[in-house]
């Protein structure tokens, strides 16, 4: 165990599984000395936490931090390699880096009773992204549909966040249900609950069954519209997963599912749909989940090759970012337009220019060959350009 390990204040990546009391983090810069206080972590050590056999997880050494007092100390790490991180890591560097933050997520579930571990990693308890691209949608819509100069009501903006979530819990039970045959055959799916035999079928179907009289109840506290425009949206949540081996470009169908929340978040506020500005803002949505999973199914290429099925990575190939650039101006360009016909001001217009930057820089600077940066170039753009309509 290392007991006391002060951070330099300079951008570094502390790197390596190999040595367990080493992990990747990185610190706040600091143009002198003492002028910022750093986080100094302490008792970094190896834990091996026993995985559920049943989920088909090797164990794994997981990594616990604890962090204490501030300090702005500055020294290096005895029996540790510092490395500078790059806009360009060195071959390995994401892919460590990806793997250590994957098992700092996981690391809760795995203190949660075993009967229930296989259930919180089949909602995707430790990979919160899919809420967060489930929710964007929902709160544009609040945020556009909330009285001029006022902000959107914090307890809409909560109530439908858990929505998101609930909604997106319903999506991986029934994405991993059907899928189960073809997550066994990719290396990025196949430990999945279902597909490695941690949850049977027919615990699979109860637990949805349950899932979708939860998520109908919980919407009793809005109007019925919104309550009609969620629960039509169920045919798109229950066929997405089938239309890989259908459809050439599958996401032309996740696209509308996991943005239907515009039109039932809407609802919610205004009691009807206003056309001009609901369905311009799902159109953008609509471009911005192309643009963003066309990035993420490039992790999985190779397999999805070899399964037979279908994906936009395998479609446009070598034109990807063309046809993504197409679907990032697309995006962009209707939401301008709801934004105009809802009557907001010139300082959204303003906030916008660092949404438009983030997505030209993630399509530039994209390695397509590369799973992590795929993944990683995807989640930026889930996270980042949803939050510019909010302010």
């Amino acid at each position: 165990m290392v007991s006391s390990l002060p951070i330099s204040q300079t951008n570094y990546s502390i790197l390596s599984l190999k040595n367990p009391t080493r992990i990747f983090t990185r610190c706040g810069s600091s143009s002198s000395s003492l002028s910022r206080p750093l986080i100094q972590l302490i008792s970094i050590k190896a834990v091996n936490y026993p995985s559920y056999s049943s989920h088909g997880l090797e164990n794994k050494n997981r990594i616990r931090c604890f962090a204490s007092s501030w300090t702005s100390t500055t020294s290096t790490l005895s029996s540790s390699k510092v490395v500078p991180l790059t806009d360009k890591p060195k071959p390995g560097q994401l892919e460590e880096y990806v793997e250590v933050r994957d098992q700092l997520m996981a690391s809760w579930i795995d203190s949660l009773p075993e009967k229930i571990r296989p259930y919180a990693y089949l909602i995707r308890l430790d990979r919160p992204i899919g809420t967060i691209m489930c929710a964007w949608p929902s709160m544009w819509a609040l945020a556009l549909a909330a009285a001029p100069g006022s902000l959107p009501d914090w307890k809409m903006l909560a109530f439908f966040y858990f929505v998101s979530f609930w909604y997106r819990s319903l999506g991986c039970t029934i994405n991993d249900y059907l899928d189960k045959d073809l997550d066994a055959q990719v290396e990025r799916t196949k430990r999945r609950p279902i597909a490695s035999g941690a949850i049977s079928g027919v615990q699979a179907m109860a637990f949805l069954a349950v899932q979708v009289i939860l998520g109908y109840a919980m919407l009793f506290p809005v109007n019925q519209l919104s309550r009609l425009l969620w629960v039509s949206s169920m045919p798109l949540l229950f066929t997405y997963p089938l239309m890989k081996r259908i459809l050439p470009w599958p996401s032309l169908h996740f696209g509308f599912t996991v943005n239907w929340g515009v039109l039932y978040s809407w609802a919610a506020v205004k009691g009807t749909l206003h056309p001009s500005i609901v369905f311009p803002l799902l159109m953008s949505c609509f471009f911005w989940t192309l643009e963003a999973d066309a990035l993420y199914v490039h992790q999985d290429k190779a397999d999805d090759l070899k399964a037979g099925v279908k994906s936009a990575a395998l479609l446009l190939g070598d034109s990807t970012k063309p046809w993504i650039s197409i679907c990032a101006v697309a995006s962009v360009a209707s939401l301008a337009l709801s934004v105009f016909n809802a009557n907001i001001g010139w300082p959204f217009y303003v906030l916008m220019v660092p949404a438009v930057a983030q997505m030209a820089w993630q399509i530039y600077a994209v390695d397509l060959d590369n799973p992590t940066d795929c993944g990683l170039k995807s989640q930026f753009a889930e996270t980042w350009v949803g939050q510019t309509p909010l302010p």
